[in-house]
């Protein structure tokens, strides 16, 4: 049996690194040539060089750059195809994203995980090299990440999502109410989802999720589209709940997000201190006008009546709920656009295998409202500068996410094509991401040299 044992480990150390690949077997320095530079930031192309040090941009030039008598280095000859950063999700849910519903509410949390691990290794592969991940209990999988026991993007984890009874997180059975003073749901017990009602409970959940290495905090301040138990026009938590948290989420350095949808919840959750909305297709112009005054980030999602949509049955409540979001996106992006609010584009996939894999086409369905730069930008830099409202809180913070420069992560693609002029080329990244680099390693190359 001892021997048994002894076999099996090794079998699974050697399936790790298999796994792996060329990301262990990274050099000390990479040279990419004959790239055609989007820096994330500027509407143009550069034609240079870049250098990668360990796991930062050290040198990009337009001259070559020499490499004598460097022998610990990997040269990548990048055949005048186009290099751009990392692209950034800034809503999403690792722990869910790809796993069927009834699965993820009835499976073991150390199924979920692996399970999880998994759908973060194929987003890397899609070209998402850092997500801000909101809500689930992706803290875990962010830490086997950067550990290296797992494969995946850079993770802003929010740990468990904090709602109400009855709010959007709470997916809980209809016979589990009611609940016994102190008792735990299987989800809270494992930091996926943390009820809190009062302001004495939400300071607590606060708290406990900072303390187990919450980037930012995400609280449930209205109905939700895919839980069972609230409409769209309930406003879920007061003020007063909202500024514990937002106490709680400052005093660590860091702020907190909330998915709202109606102007009620978000100027409420924006009066007691919240900085970024997530949703809000139904802001009327008063709401987005206060936005704007009080320099609030919006993060938005592309929610559309298409084929990405999820597949609820026609006539029920929750189909019900999705065409009143899903009318009010045109709106949300044209008021965003008028008052030039800062705004961050996420996928929020859950319980969905099918869409997990277009988060491309998610991005550049944009282009019904911006241009393929202002979309690219929006998918690097833009969302990067809301990532670092996490302060303290951020656990990547020796280098620049997000755009192509010097003292940047090594957080590239290369694209077998000019995504400024064809956005849809990012949909297939499987075809058309020839290169794939995070944190100075290579996940993917099938660049002929």
């Amino acid at each position: 049996m001892k021997t048994f044992k002894v076999i099996l480990v090794f079998l699974l150390f050697v399936n790790i690194s298999l796994v792996s690949g060329q990301a262990n077997q990274k050099p000390i320095k990479i040279l990419i040539n004959n790239v055609e530079i989007f820096n994330g930031k500027d509407n143009k192309l550069t034609k240079a060089n870049i250098l990668i040090e360990d796991n930062l941009i050290k040198t990009i030039s337009s001259s070559p750059i020499s490499t004598e008598k460097e022998e610990s280095i990997q040269v990548i000859n990048g055949n005048g195809k186009y290099l751009i950063p990392g692209l950034i999700d800034a809503h999403s849910h690792i722990m869910f994203e790809s796993i069927p519903q009834s699965k993820a509410l009835t499976s073991e949390y150390s199924y979920l995980a692996l399970f999880a691990a998994k759908a973060a290794e194929k987003q890397l592969l899609r070209g998402f090299t850092t997500v801000r991940d909101l809500g689930g209990g992706a803290i875990v999988v962010q830490k086997s990440i950067d550990e290296g026991l797992a494969i995946g993007p850079r993770i802003f984890p929010s740990g468990a999502f904090i709602s109400q009874s009855g709010g959007h997180g709470d997916f809980g059975l209809p016979t589990d109410v009611p609940r016994k003073i102190g008792e735990l749901s299987y989800a809270e017990r494992n930091g996926m989802a943390a009820i809190a009602d009062g302001v004495d409970q939400v300071l607590m959940r606060s708290r406990e999720q900072l303390r187990q290495g919450a980037t930012q905090l995400k609280l449930m301040a209205g109905g939700g589209v895919a839980s069972n138990y609230d409409p769209i026009d309930v406003m879920q938590y007061t003020e007063e709940e909202f500024k514990a948290a937002v106490s709680a989420a400052e005093n660590w350095g860091t702020y907190v997000t909330v998915h709202a949808y109606t102007p009620q919840a978000i100027q409420a959750a924006i009066n007691a201190g919240v900085k970024c909305i997530d949703h809000g297709q139904l802001a009327d112009e008063a709401t987005v006008k206060l936005m704007a005054e009080k320099g609030i980030w919006w993060s938005l999602q592309p929610f559309l009546d298409d084929e990405e949509s999820i597949p609820f049955p026609e006539g029920s409540e929750n189909r019900r709920k999705q065409l009143l979001v899903t009318n009010g996106t045109d709106n949300a992006y044209k008021l965003a656009k008028k008052y030039d609010i800062k705004t961050a584009w996420g996928t929020d996939c859950l319980f969905d295998p099918s869409l997990a894999v277009k988060q491309g086409k998610q991005l550049s369905k944009m282009t019904r409202w911006y241009t393929p730069f202002e979309v690219l930008k929006m998918a690097t830099y833009n969302n990067a500068q809301l990532l670092y409202m996490s302060g303290k809180r951020n656990p990547y913070p020796l280098g620049k996410l997000g755009e192509i420069a010097e003292g940047a992560y090594a957080d590239l693609i290369v694209v077998d094509g000019n995504p400024l002029e064809n956005i849809k080329l990012i949909e297939d990244p499987e075809t058309n991401f020839v290169l794939i680099i995070k944190d100075g390693k290579i996940y993917k190359n099938t660049l002929k040299q």
